[in-house]
C-alpha cells in the first residue's frame, strides 16, 4: 500500500464519484484529507464512513472565486499545512451544439475551469513561499479528444490540458509538480448529474458510464501517478475502447473523427 502519511491533500468535488473513491484511497493510505464540495451533508456523510479525525469537512462552491482566499486560509489550518491539492470539481452535458444554451456552457466552463484555475492561483502563492507543492488535476480522455453531444465539456478538459502543462513549465523551479489524470469511462453518475441543453439535469445513465470501470480501482491508480508525481497518465481500463481511442487520434487524427462521425447518436 503507498504511504501519504506525510502528506495532507485537499480534495474538491469530494461529496461523491471519484473525489469520494479518491477520499477513502488517501485515508487508507494514512494522509490528511480535506474534502471540499458545496453539499455538506454529503461531506459529512463521507468522513462519517471514513471515521477518522484526519478527515476535514470544508464546505466550497468553486463558483463562488471571492471566497477562495478565506478557504485557502481555513484549508492550511485545518491540520498546519497543505502538500497537494486535487481538483476533482466537474460537471457535464448532454446537448447538441445548436440547442445548446449559452448558460449551460458558461456552467460547463465556470465549474471545470474557471473555478479550477482560480482555487489554483489562491493557493500557489502559498505553494510558491515554501517551495512546494504538488497540483494534480482530474482531467478526462475528452481533454484529449471531443465527442458529439459533448463539445462544452471536451471544451472545459482542453483548456485545463493546456493551462496546466503551461503552469507545470513555469513552477518547477519551485519545486511544485504538476500531474494530470485523464480517466476514461468510470463508474459514476456523471452522466445522470449532467446538463441537458435547457440546463435541466439529465437524469440518465449512460451505458459507457454505467458499465465503466469501478471508481474505486480508478482511485487506487490515481493515488499510484500522483506518488509517482507522473506529468500525465491514462486510468482506467487497460486497452479498453478509451485508451484504444487515445491512440487512434494520435497517430491516425484524420481516421479517428471519420469514426466518430459512424458513432454520432440519431
Amino acid at each position: 500500500m503507498l504511504d501519504f502519511s506525510n502528506k495532507v491533500v485537499w480534495i474538491t468535488g469530494a461529496s461523491s464519484g471519484i473525489g469520494e473513491a479518491l477520499t477513502y484511497a488517501f485515508a487508507k493510505s494514512n494522509a490528511k484529507v480535506i474534502i471540499s464540495a458545496r453539499r455538506e451533508d454529503e461531506l459529512v456523510r463521507v468522513k462519517n464512513n471514513v471515521n477518522s479525525e484526519n478527515i476535514f469537512v470544508l464546505p466550497m462552491d468553486v463558483t463562488m472565486p471571492e471566497t477562495f482566499d478565506l478557504k485557502v486560509g481555513e484549508a492550511i489550518k485545518a491540520f498546519g499545512s497543505i502538500d497537494i491539492l486535487l481538483h476533482n470539481s466537474g460537471i457535464s452535458h448532454r446537448s447538441w451544439v445548436n440547442d445548446t444554451d449559452m448558460e449551460v456552457h458558461r456552467r460547463v466552463m465556470e465549474v471545470n475551469y474557471f473555478g479550477c484555475i482560480g482555487l489554483t492561483k489562491a493557493i500557489l502563492p502559498y505553494f510558491m513561499e515554501k517551495n512546494k507543492g504538488h497540483f494534480a488535476v482530474i482531467s478526462s480522455v475528452s481533454g484529449k479528444l471531443s465527442i458529439p453531444m459533448r463539445s462544452a465539456y471536451c471544451a472545459s478538459k482542453h483548456a485545463i490540458q493546456g493551462y496546466f502543462d503551461g503552469l507545470r513549465a513555469e513552477v518547477w523551479r519551485n519545486n511544485i509538480k504538476v500531474t494530470v489524470v485523464c480517466p476514461g469511462f468510470v463508474r459514476t453518475n456523471i452522466s445522470f448529474n449532467a446538463l441537458k441543453a435547457n440546463g435541466e439535469i439529465n437524469n440518465v445513465m449512460d451505458n459507457t458510464i454505467g458499465n465503466g470501470y469501478p471508481v474505486e480501482k480508478v482511485a487506487e491508480q490515481i493515488l499510484k501517478v500522483i506518488h509517482a508525481e507522473k506529468f500525465e497518465a491514462y486510468v482506467g481500463k487497460k486497452m479498453g475502447k478509451e485508451q484504444i481511442s487515445l491512440l487512434v487520434n494520435r497517430f491516425f487524427p484524420n481516421l479517428f473523427k471519420l469514426i466518430v462521425r459512424k458513432h454520432i447518436p440519431k
